[in-house]
């Protein structure tokens, strides 16, 4: 226990090492980390790591989801929600049918059943990959709220057509009508119980005497009951997660103090982090295992199958988000749609962003070894090797090419939004002319004999003018002057730190109000 313990410790270091130069070099972190897991895993730096999928299933996947899911546009996301549910959906189960067709034909001993198993687990796009290669080239915000809301729900489709098709082989029988009904049914029910579950924690932190340290265990627990409730009356454990993510969510204004916000923020973004550096790594680490699994299939005819499943995958998703492009035009005859002429351009990012990446690996190595009646659970090694190969090469070519492909279809941003900076000064100007509004018509009479409220007057007399030119040139000399005035105030605090009778936790508070005060002056040049 010890030494596995050791063993991860040592793992997040390579991983903190391997993020550093990812973001020195300009290129998506998991790119790197499934890189630098294979290069451990083929020079047996460390020890073989054995991935145990309940493992990712259970313990990585809906803290992932709840993240994800908490900090999505709701707004986005329903502009959006047709081309997000038709990604997700439909073009998951159509690029199943297409591998189960394809590898039937070209795999020996491939049955249909084995095709759509493969096809459940290698359709599902990683979310994780595309939105850090995004972060390094200017993308249309449409595209990146459509990557971000398929990337919620399709690993929930995937998963349900890969437990019909897991039952298909197991048992030799698949009746339509009934996996139909009952895919409805997961979908509903997994939305549902994720609200019930989302209720009765909105419920605890709204009227329950809660401290700021409990609301973030609370939120830790979160993912993990909506995910294990659901799972255990075989309901979506995936949408329950993201259902009930995106309701809290909502809801957080009410729901948390300043406090819990700003503490769980810094939580979540660490824990994110971490979860998704320990994934990515460990897929890089099951190569020498996977290969050893092979069996009777030849490496290289095991390479040949992998090649071709994933380039039949590429052509697959472009194809249909070109396909969805002319739909909507077609349909947006009848109905109204969010943009009823969204072109080529748009389509082919979204087609090649398409990298695979955790929960195919996870669905992978959930096969079990045996079915039910005992006998070896067939070309469940192969299935597992071509996962990695796609998992693999969708990382290294579509993430490595994503940026030149974007920048060389050079798409406009066809949703008019006025850039984050103005906007946020424009906001900052609004706010501070309602506030001096709301002061002059409550409090008129103290304006006029409080000396802190007069200051306030003036703080927001300012900020409404804070668009001239001649004041955004002073707020930048008044940032730079009062972060060095911070620095002086640190070294203060330190030094009266040292002089007996002054109280540390008193300084140590004092310090985090000026590492607040940094953030917000910080956050304000940044913008």
């Amino acid at each position: 226990m010890l030494a596995i313990f050791i063993q991860y410790i040592i793992l997040i270091i390579i991983i903190l090492f391997l993020v550093m130069v990812a973001d020195k070099l300009k290129i998506a972190y998991p790119i790197v980390l499934v890189v630098g897991g294979l290069v451990l895993s083929i020079t047996h730096a460390i020890p073989a790591i054995n991935i145990n999928p309940e493992m990712i299933l259970v313990m990585f996947l809906p803290p992932l989801l709840y993240e994800a899911a908490w900090y999505t546009s709701w707004k986005e996301f329903w502009k959006w929600r047709r081309v997000i549910s038709s990604f997700a959906f439909l073009i998951v189960i159509l690029t199943s049918f297409v591998i189960a067709f394809i590898s039937s034909r070209i795999i020996p001993g491939f049955t249909l059943a084995l095709g759509f198993l493969l096809g459940a687990i290698v359709s599902p796009p990683d979310a994780v990959s595309a939105t850090s290669i995004l972060k390094y080239v200017k993308v249309p915000r449409r595209l990146s709220a459509i990557i971000e809301g398929e990337s919620l729900l399709n690993d929930a489709s995937s998963l349900i057509v890969f437990r019909f098709a897991l039952i298909a082989v197991s048992t030799g029988q698949f009746i339509f009508h009934e996996a139909a009904i009952s895919f409805v049914e997961v979908i509903v029910m997994g939305i549902g119980t994720g609200l019930i579950v989302g209720l009765i924690y909105y419920a605890v932190l709204r009227w329950l005497p809660t401290s700021p340290n409990m609301d973030i265990v609370l939120t830790l627990t979160a993912p993990y009951v909506m995910y294990i409730a659901a799972e255990n009356f075989h309901f979506s454990g995936v949408l329950s997660v993201v259902s009930g993510a995106l309701f809290l969510s909502s809801r957080s204004q009410t729901i948390f103090n300043f406090r819990s916000r700003l503490r769980g923020s810094n939580v979540w973004s660490m824990i994110g982090f971490v979860l998704n550096g320990l994934v990515f790594m460990l897929i890089g680490l099951q190569l020498p295992m996977i290969v050893d699994q092979l069996g009777p299939v030849s490496l290289q005819k095991a390479i040949g199958y992998g090649l071709f499943i994933t380039f039949v995958l590429i052509v697959t998703r472009i194809l249909c988000t070109l396909g969805a492009s002319v739909f909507t035009v077609f349909i947006s005859r009848y109905i109204t749609t969010a943009d009823s002429r969204p072109g080529w351009k748009g389509p082919l990012i979204l087609g090649w962003a398409g990298m695979r990446g955790v929960v195919s690996l996870a669905a992978a190595l959930s096969i079990p070894d045996f079915i039910s009646n005992g006998t070896a659970f067939p070309q469940r090694n192969l299935i597992l090797f071509i996962t990695f190969m796609v998992i693999l090469l969708t990382l290294l070519v579509q993430g490595l090419t994503l940026p030149w492909v974007i920048k060389w279809i050079n798409m406009e941003d066809l949703d008019q939004y006025t850039p984050a900076d103005e906007q946020y000064l424009l906001v900052k100007k609004k706010l501070a002319k309602h506030s001096l509004a709301y002061l002059r018509e409550q409090y008129h009479d103290k304006l006029l004999t409080n000396p802190s409220l007069q200051m306030l007057q003036t703080r927001f007399e300012r900020e409404m003018s804070i668009l001239d030119p001649e004041v955004k040139s002073d707020q930048d000399d008044f940032s730079e002057i009062y972060l060095t005035l911070l620095e002086h105030q640190r070294t203060f605090l330190s030094e009266l730190n040292k002089k007996e009778g002054t109280d540390e936790d008193v300084i140590r508070r004092y310090e985090e109000l000026l590492d607040l005060e940094e953030e917000k002056i910080r956050h304000k040049s940044e913008n």
